[in-house]
């Protein structure tokens, strides 16, 4: 087994994100759905963000779209996918999501599409996007949940204990919606507020699936991963799993991802503050019209 902290095989997955570039826009409904709902989410905020970056860029979506926002006066590309990042908006820089080049206190805003689950020390990469936002800095990103996918990972789990006997991960590790406000506290961030937003797509057949995620770039990039190629049996097999499992009336099987946004502030004077406890000059009882109740 590997380190505990060396989830993916980093050199791997920029590999497979740069042989998907040149149909990468033939996968990026979900990226499309982020785009248009961080723009949504920064348009309502009153406030300029002269320097900004889209942190894990892919090619360029969530950054252009970000980049009509007026409030935007310059927006930074950054992948570590060079093929990906070529077709993203220039300026761009190359570079690992774990080991930000950066000078602290440099950025006004870090935006982030379906990029940060992809790395294995995310509370190393909270701090380091904490440090290099000046304060007042937002943080505003989506990452895919622990609901992504358990369909696809419970065929491949039963597939391979039938025929091997045991199995292998084949899924990431997705982050649960109640670790990350903690993540970003722990990370120095203010005010942060994490949703989730589950989607549920269909396919015609789970191979189907299987080939929109390879044209992700996001096919099987675990550390400990099985090392030897999958079988024409317990690949279909797995498929026959899943259909029997989670196949609808009409014959087509669904697909769910989960995307959790995370909204997160670095500390500023100009922030609200919690009132002391104690404080309250007036009762929630009175304010709904109801009997307090000593429990």
């Amino acid at each position: 087994m590997s380190e505990p902290h060396l989830i993916f095989d980093t050199t791997l997955l920029t590999a497979r994100r740069n042989r998907a570039a040149a149909t990468a826009g033939a996968h990026d409904f979900l990226l499309q759905r982020v785009a248009e709902d961080l723009s949504e989410r920064l348009a309502i905020v009153r406030r300029s963000f002269p320097f900004a970056l889209d942190l894990g860029c892919h090619h360029g979506l969530l950054g252009r779209r970000v980049a009509l926002n007026p409030s935007i006066e310059a927006i930074v590309s950054f992948d570590p996918a060079e093929r990906l990042l070529a077709q993203a908006p220039a300026p761009r820089v190359l570079g690992r999501l774990d080991a930000l080049p950066f000078a602290p206190a440099s950025l006004d805003l870090v935006v982030s599409g379906l990029s940060l689950h992809l790395v294995d020390d995310l509370p190393g990469a909270l701090v380091q996007i904490r440090r290099a936002l000046k304060p007042d800095g937002l943080l505003l990103a989506a990452l895919l949940g622990g609901r992504t996918l358990y369909e696809l990972r419970e065929a491949w789990l039963a597939a391979e204990d039938e025929i091997l006997g045991g199995a292998s991960p084949r899924v990431a590790p997705f982050a649960d919606v109640r670790d990350l406000g903690g993540l970003l506290q722990r990370a120095g961030f203010a005010l942060p507020v994490v949703d989730s937003d589950t989607v549920v797509v269909t396919y015609a057949d789970p191979l189907a699936l299987m080939r929109e995620i390879k044209g992700m770039g996001c096919a099987n990039m675990l550390t400990d991963r099985r090392r030897v190629p999958v079988t024409r049996r317990l690949l279909f097999r797995a498929a026959e799993i899943y259909a029997e499992r989670f196949a609808l009336d009409n014959g087509r099987v669904p697909a769910t991802f989960e995307i959790l946004t995370l909204t997160a502030w670095v500390p500023h004077e100009s922030q609200q503050k919690p009132l002391k406890p104690g404080s309250a000059q007036a009762r929630l009882a009175d304010a709904l019209g109801v009997r307090e109740q000593k429990l």
